[in-house]
């Protein structure tokens, strides 16, 4: 059976058996958090656990790497509507250990975005428009000075308000361990 069919069987199921109304929440997060923080698949429990966080207590903005790159792209974006519109009160960005993203080789995803058919031709439209791709592409060396850059990209926006403490946090994504990197209360 092809995945969305599974999922498509499985989600009638829940929905017939009202297996989702232990997840009901509110729009406004519980403990008015918002968390940027890794795609990586070893998160997706863990990390709520490993905080004590349920449904419904914080917004989970997902990025490859929990890097902020542009401070006016779509990660920012949303880290604001979460702030501003939903009423978080906190921010915490969360790293990993052993992330992909961590020393991760651009030329390597673009050799299999090519194999799988995209030309060269479309490689070069993209950087007329003056994103090189590699670049974009590219992870970061140092984990912890990552968080603090991505924590940096938030505290420092020309749009977050000072009373918005912004922390920066490294997951270990095996045990669960947090280790503090920036306290944002000390600024």
């Amino acid at each position: 059976m092809r995945k969305l069919d599974e999922i498509l069987e499985f989600n009638k199921k829940f929905v017939e058996n009202q297996d989702y109304v232990s997840y009901v929440s509110d729009v406004v997060p519980n403990k008015k958090l918002a968390i940027v923080t890794c795609m990586d698949a070893r998160l997706i429990e863990l990390l709520q656990k490993a905080i004590n966080i349920k449904n419904g207590d914080a917004k989970m903005i997902k990025t490859a790497g929990a890097q902020i790159n542009n401070p006016f792209g779509s990660i920012m974006r949303s880290v604001l509507v979460a702030v501003y519109a939903l009423k978080a009160e906190e921010v915490l960005v969360v790293g990993h250990k052993n992330c992909g993203m961590n020393s991760m080789d651009p030329s390597k995803v673009i050799n299999e975005i090519k194999s799988r058919g995209v030309d060269d031709k479309t490689f070069e439209i993209i950087s007329h428009t003056g994103i090189d791709v590699e670049d974009w592409l590219k992870g970061f060396t140092d984990l912890e000075e990552e968080v603090k850059r991505s924590v940096n990209v938030v505290r420092n926006h020309p749009l977050v308000t000072k009373d918005v403490p912004v922390h920066g946090l490294i997951i270990d994504p095996k045990t669960g361990e947090l280790e503090l990197v920036t306290n944002g209360y000390d600024l």
